[in-house]
């Protein structure tokens, strides 16, 4: 089954990393990726933009607003994810809490199973 492991922080703890923090937490990252990319198990990973360069469109009855930022405020942001294949929820767990070892910042992973959606399967 493949899962959805979320990364949220609070990016003013993030941001204020130098630049060698920055590498250096990556690398650690990296490392735990490699494991799961080694045995065919990870999908793609992303880390996102800060909330500063977000955009959101907000649609309610019949108008539409786009405003920059976020869609909530909150005491953590969403920083990035991961999609992995794992055989059980138990799986995803131990492969969230390598991301946490390596990341030293207090922060928080949500784990969700993915339900595949391909739009051009079902054109056919």
């Amino acid at each position: 089954m493949l899962y959805a492991v979320f990364c949220y922080n609070q990016e003013d703890v993030t941001n204020a990393w130098t630049k060698e923090q920055d590498e250096k937490v990556m690398h650690d990252l990296l490392a735990v990726q490699s494991k799961y990319a080694e045995a065919g198990r990870l999908g793609p990973v992303a880390r996102l933009m800060p909330t500063t360069a977000a955009t959101t469109l907000r649609h309610s009855h019949s108008e539409t607003i786009v405003i920059d930022g976020p869609f909530a405020e909150t005491k953590e942001q969403l920083l990035g994810f991961y999609v992995i294949d794992c055989a059980s929820l138990d799986d995803a767990l131990e492969f969230a809490r390598d991301l946490s070892s390596a990341n030293p910042a207090a922060g928080s992973y949500e784990i969700r199973p993915l339900a595949i959606y391909k739009p051009s399967e079902l054109a056919s």
